[in-house]
Formats: structure tokens, C-alpha cells, sequence
């Protein structure tokens, strides 16, 4: 169906644009999915060694719950306010104008969501070549396979790739929670002492700079608002999945570090440059190592396929405000999926993996890639709340953030905080300058688009 046409049913109108399809639980398995990845098989020793003490690594895991939850409240009320598939873009949109969340948008497709996509890519590539090399660019071959296979999962239909996920995300969790299992086995052989905490270092300053590394490993609930037009029972529903997948993410986190704590000792944890390794091998020994290898495969083919669901949202809600992009403006209402929006998505990605590849280190690359742009969006998404509520005061919210304004106040600078630090502390300079040229062309693009659309509103003769 051409866009602007006037459809002859109810049907036809229906099946061009989002339908409420899914149930809380499928939502909620999209968000655990994308937030719970790999990720937390690297950071708890980086974390440990951080803090200083085992208290203070507890409490930073804690405090990432509840810094997310107060997050998830803030989302909940823009995205039972403002449902749509463009996220963070509607919200804005609506309170920035069109040229902010253009720069978003573009930079939402080719750094930030396709980023962190290449991102999980080369953690998956990295421990799948551990089992079978294809040769020095081994990596970057098993993620840009992982991208098409999945890619083409999810144009077969939002409820197949649903389904799938709901699959991957309950077998991540419980690989997790067997990791888990494992540091308690370790932890009662008595392989390390418990009490071995160590006391250097730890103090505020240490603390925040945990703090920095909890909060990526939370990072990525935000995108359920991508699919809050889709999810079924309105307002409520929203808030139910946010809240369910915030306490449910908590719960698996905190249920992880403590129990790895218990098995390796906090010695024995900060000093491990492969947690889930160690804890497996001493609990189940040869076949715990190979069971981790499958774990963490399965917790990043979670995480991209979440991911690539709600970001091919991004590039169907920026394709439907502005003409240059209207080829991805394709919703196939069988389907439910915008399916250009999901294939332009795949290309970039694999793109970036080649990048990735060229570079030293692909997974940090990455990170050091999409970090600050994703942090200072977030960032200004929560201000969006406070813009919105002067500029709508009227419109109905069914869901108003507890203890306003406080609560979005300290989303917003737990997200400044967030941005400074990944600047500070990046490693990689290079990804960023790449990222801040890939965002500047963005701004070069939308300059030449509202010139040609001024030209166009003058008129052939230039009077208007």
C-alpha cells in the first residue's frame, strides 16, 4: 500500500501502522533479553576491583537497581503518555522539534542500537572462535552471520521473533543463574576463604566509578518504549513490563555476584579475568568449561535479536516525518515489522563489524563507539519529561512519575554522570572521533534536507 493512501477498510488501515500484539510477558522477555547479555560475565571483576570491599561492590549492584528502576518510572510515564515505535524519538520529537530527533534517529541507526549490535556481535564471535576458528578474522565472520541468521528470524514475523526470544531469554537466564549455582558448589568445596575481603581503595570516588560499569551492564531496558504500541493493556501494561523487567534483571544481577563472591573469594574475584570460566570449571570441571562458552553464545544471541527488534523501529518512525528516509516507512502489517527498516539496520551493523575487525579490539571498540552518543540521548530524553510537562500540561498521563521532580532529577544526572565518565575514562579515541563524525554528517544531511525543502516552499520563481 503506498503511504498517504486512503485505505478502503478498517482492516487495511490497521495493518499499516502498529498493533498491540504483544502480551506483558512478551514485552518483558524483549527487555530482560537486550539488558541481560554477555556483559555480566565481564564487569563484576571489573567492578570488584573497583570497589575495594565486597560491601561496596554489593551495594554498587544494589544501587544499579534502583537507579534503573527510578529510570524505567521516568520512561513509563512517557511511553504510556506518548505510545508509539519511535521510542525516545517521539519523546524528542515532541519536546525538541524534528531536528534533534533527526540527529537521534540517525544516530540511533549508525552508531548507537547497530553498534551495540556489532558490539554483542564480537562477544559472541570471540567465544565461538575459542571453540571452532575460521581463521584470523574468525570474530567478525561469526557476527556478521549472527546478524543475517537473526535478521532474517525476525522478518518472518514479530510473534516468530518473539518467540524465539522468550526461548533465548529463558535459557539466558537460567545459564546465568547456572553460573550462579556453580560459584555456590565452588564456594562450599571451601576452594577460596569468604571472608577474604580485601579493604584498599573503595571510598565515594570509587564507588561512582563502579557505578560506571553497573549501569552499562543495566544499560538498554529504555528500548522497551520502542514497543509500547505494541503491547497490549495500555498504560498499565507499560509500567507492568518495565517494573517486572527491573526486578527481574536485579534479581538475576545481584543473585550472580553474590553467589561468584561466595565461590572465588573477593580475591579470587577481582583478580579473574573469566568469572563464569572459573566457577564453572571448579564446580563441573572440563564440561563446565565448555557449558560457559554456550551460556554466554546464547546470552548474546538474547541480546542482539532483542536489540534488533526495537531498533528497526527507529528507522520506521524516522522514515514516516521525513521523505528522504520514506523507503523504510514500510509496515507489514502481517507481519507486524517494519522489514526495510530491519534489512537497512542489518547492513549497518555488519558494517560496523568490519570497522570493528579493522581496529585492535573489536568489542571495545564498539564501546567506546556508541557510549557517549547513546549516554548524552538518554540524557536529554529524560529531560524531555520535565519540557513535555510544560508543554502538554493538559494532556492525560495515566501513569505520573512518583515523587516529581525529584526522581526524573536523579535520572538525569545519574545519565550526566554516565556521559562525563565514558568520556573521561574512554580508551579508544579514535571510535569516538568516528562517532562524532558519523553524528556531524547527520547534521550535515538534515541541513541539506531543510534547504531543499526551503527552496521547495518558495517556489520554482523564489517569491514563495
Amino acid at each position: 500500500m503506498e503511504r498517504g493512501a486512503v485505505a478502503d477498510t478498517a482492516t487495511t488501515a490497521t495493518a499499516a501502522t502498529p498493533r498491540p500484539v504483544l502480551s506483558v510477558w512478551g514485552a518483558t522477555m524483549i527487555t530482560v533479553g537486550i539488558v541481560i547479555g554477555a556483559g555480566i560475565f565481564q564487569t563484576p571483576a571489573l567492578v570488584a576491583g573497583i570497589a575495594g570491599s565486597g560491601s561496596s561492590m554489593m551495594a554498587a549492584w544494589v544501587l544499579g537497581g534502583v537507579l534503573s528502576l527510578i529510570g524505567a518510572l521516568t520512561y513509563a510515564e512517557l511511553a504510556s503518555t506518548y505510545p508509539s515505535a519511535g521510542g525516545d524519538y517521539t519523546f524528542l520529537t515532541r519536546a525538541y522539534g524534528k531536528n534533534v530527533s533527526f540527529l537521534f534517529a540517525w544516530a540511533r541507526s549508525l552508531v548507537i542500537c547497530t553498534g551495540s549490535i556489532a558490539l554483542i556481535g564480537f562477544i559472541l564471535g570471540d567465544y565461538l572462535t575459542r571453540l571452532w576458528s575460521l581463521g584470523p578474522n574468525s570474530s567478525a565472520i561469526y557476527a556478521s552471520l549472527a546478524v543475517i541468521v537473526l535478521t532474517g528470524i525476525n522478518l518472518l514475523g514479530l510473534r516468530e521473533s518473539v518467540r524465539v526470544q522468550s526461548v533465548l531469554t529463558v535459557l539466558e537466564i537460567g545459564g546465568v543463574l547456572l553460573v550462579a549455582l556453580a560459584g555456590a558448589i565452588v564456594g562450599m568445596q571451601g576452594a577460596e576463604p569468604v571472608a577474604a575481603v580485601a579493604s584498599d581503595g573503595g571510598g565515594i570516588g570509587a564507588l561512582g566509578l563502579a557505578m560506571v560499569f553497573v549501569l552499562l551492564t543495566y544499560g538498554g531496558w529504555n528500548d522497551a518504549a520502542y514497543i509500547s504500541a505494541e503491547v497490549r493493556g495500555g498504560a498499565r501494561a507499560m509500567l507492568q513490563t518495565l517494573v517486572l523487567s527491573i526486578a527481574i534483571i536485579t534479581l538475576v544481577y545481584v543473585t550472580f555476584v553474590a553467589a561468584i563472591w561466595f565461590g572465588l573469594g573477593f580475591e579470587g574475584l577481582r583478580a579473574s579475568t573469566a568469572v563464569g570460566v572459573d566457577v564453572m570449571e571448579g564446580a563441573f570441571g572440563p564440561l563446565g568449561g565448555q557449558l560457559i562458552g554456550t551460556i554466554v553464545a546464547i546470552a548474546a544471541l538474547t541480546s542482539m535479536n532483542s536489540t534488533m527488534i526495537v531498533g528497526a523501529r527507529t528507522n520506521y518512525s524516522v522514515a514516516r516525518d521525513w521523505p528522504a528516509f520514506a523507503f523504510m516507512g514500510e509496515w507489514r502489517g502481517e507481519r507486524n515489522l517494519p522489514i526495510i527498516g530491519f534489512v537497512v539496520q542489518a547492513v549497518i551493523s555488519i558494517v560496523l563489524i568490519f570497522f570493528g575487525a579493522v581496529e585492535k579490539d573489536g568489542f571495545s571498540t564498539m564501546v567506546e563507539f556508541t557510549a557517549p552518543v547513546f549516554w548524552f540521548f538518554f540524557m536529554l530524553s529524560g529531560i524531555s519529561l520535565f519540557i513535555l510537562r510544560r508543554k502538554n500540561p493538559d494532556l492525560p498521563r495515566p501513569f505520573n512519575v512518583p515523587l516529581y521532580p525529584v526522581l526524573p532529577a536523579i535520572f538525569v544526572c545519574m545519565c550526566a554522570y554516565l556521559l562525563y565518565s565514558r568520556i573521561t575514562y574512554a580508551q579508544s579515541r579514535n571510535a569516538g572521533y568516528v562517532a562524532i563524525a558519523v553524528v556531524a554528517a547527520g547534521a550535515v544531511v538534515l541541513f541539506i534536507m531543510r534547504a531543499k525543502e526551503s527552496r521547495a516552499a518558495r517556489g520554482p520563481s523564489g517569491s514563495g
